[in-house]
């Protein structure tokens, strides 16, 4: 195990330029909340747990701001494009920041060629009779070439997609909070029947509860990228600090508020809540005309933003393992201050994935989606290990690069641990998610076992 004294930091990202304003990392922070999952993926959650999803959404959300506080600490401590890979080698040597960076590197290409499918999925739905192939294909070369551009192209995008995704959640809850208050024009107020009528407040009992806290914890990905980009920002320190800072009001107001609104007004059991849609159903229900068409043009704005965003931060951890000696140097070669080999190798993988889910749908294309199905719990785990680690050196050594400081240290972060494990747990009990669990976790051993065998081979040599 690696020494944990405090260094002079690295500059492992100087060959990248620092194109990011504060508006971008601000855009990017607050956009990397507002994705599918939450406009679609919580459909399923809500169906399972009732109006007990909003109570799921609270306590993962809580944990997720538990693990952002503590990767946040770290980063501003530390910046580099690699994040949490970085700062796993950092705690505790090449091998966990081989295994937490390339396993998010996987899980980050292979969302870019689902969310390109989710897209083509809604154009073909407008313009039907053209192949979802072919606005795949479209939408990779597009956002390939944005990124193989200046990181501020990458910025531009993110400002702008996040700022739309923004401004229509926002409509979204003040449309809500009007009706439920009675003074929205055409429309009765609910009062508590869809939260008390029906089976209660868990008409699913401890198992929708359980199922709905599941879909909740893995709808909250993409905060991380926030910490990657922030390495290319003009004030890493600032930039990563703020970020985090307004974090909580952010998950608290997109994720809890809306699902608050949404089992407020609509009755959980609806059918349009999965087939059309929570927010859908729920703009429906106030009569609210062209919601649906507007919703979708929301969602693929969503999907759009996420595909731009997964190429970036796939491209900036690769490059970032390549940098520390943890990957073939070919995909660390930089033009113009862009990883653009990295960039390629991200959009070339994604683009795969895609065409393994027309070619092998019933073998290959479900064994990755398996296989990446709780990575992100590997990531969190990474996160909180590291934090525990490297704190303590901090407050040794150099106090004064704490600028975020995670609450409560130690105990809020064995509670975050625990809340983890608890994850691992439920997944462990139920049948879909059981898979799910046992394909990654042999993946993260396989990436473990491989990045011990290049770490010897490199301490070696």
């Amino acid at each position: 195990m690696p020494s944990t004294t405090v260094k002079a930091p690295q500059e492992p990202d100087a060959s990248l330029t620092h194109g990011l304003k504060q508006r971008h990392l601000s855009m990017i922070a607050l956009g990397g909340v507002i994705g599918a999952g939450l406009f679609v993926g919580s459909g399923a959650g809500i169906t399972a747990a009732g109006p007990s999803i909003v109570l799921a959404y609270t306590l993962s959300g809580l944990l997720v701001m538990l693990v952002m506080r503590m990767l946040g600490e770290m980063s501003a401590a530390y910046p580099s494009s690699g994040s949490f890979s970085a700062h796993a080698e950092r705690a505790f040597g090449p091998w966990a920041g081989f295994t937490a960076g390339w396993s998010f590197w996987i899980l980050l290409c292979t969302a870019v060629g689902l969310e390109g499918i989710g897209a083509a999925k809604i154009v073909t739905g407008w313009l039907p009779g053209t192949p979802e192939w072919a606005w795949v294909a479209l939408f990779m070369v597009v956002f390939c070439v944005t990124n193989l551009a200046a990181v501020k192209n990458f910025g531009e995008f993110e400002f702008w997609f996040a700022a739309l995704k923004v401004g229509a959640i926002s409509l979204f809850l003040i449309l809500g909070v009007l009706a439920i208050a009675g003074v929205l024009p055409g429309t009765d107020a609910p009062g508590t029947a869809n939260l008390t009528g029906r089976g209660g407040f868990f008409p699913g009992g401890g198992e929708g509860l359980v199922v709905g806290l599941l879909a909740s914890v893995f709808a909250y990905g993409g905060l991380e990228t926030v910490t990657i980009a922030a390495a290319e920002s003009e004030d890493p320190v600032r930039g990563v600090a703020s970020a985090v800072r307004t974090a909580m009001w952010r998950i608290a107001l997109f994720y809890i508020g809306s699902m608050a609104v949404i089992v407020t007004l609509v009755p959980w059991d609806a059918k349009a809540v999965v087939d059309k849609g929570p927010y859908v159903a729920a703009l429906d229900e106030l009569g609210i005309p062209g919601a649906g068409q507007l919703m979708n043009v929301v969602v693929l704005i969503a999907l759009l933003s996420a595909m731009n965003a997964n190429v970036y931060g796939s491209s900036r951890i690769a490059y970032s393992l390549v940098e520390r000696g943890l990957g073939p140097r070919t995909l660390g070669r930089v033009f113009g201050g862009v990883p653009r080999v990295a960039v390629l190798a991200s959009s070339v993988f994604g683009f795969v994935c895609v065409v393994l889910s027309y070619w092998r749908p019933d073998d290959v294309f479900p064994w990755l989606l398996n296989m990446i199905g709780a990575v992100i719990l590997v990531v969190w785990g990474f996160i909180a290990v590291s934090q525990l680690r490297l704190r303590r050196a901090l407050e040794r050594e150099a106090p004064e690069r704490l600028a975020v400081r995670t609450w409560a240290f130690p105990y809020l972060t064995w509670v975050a641990l625990a809340g983890m494990a608890t994850i691992l747990v439920l997944m462990a009990r139920e049948p879909d998610t059981r898979v799910q669990l046992y394909w990654t976790g042999g993946m993260t051993l396989v990436l473990a076992g491989a990045g011990y065998a290049w770490q010897r081979a490199r301490t070696e040599a």
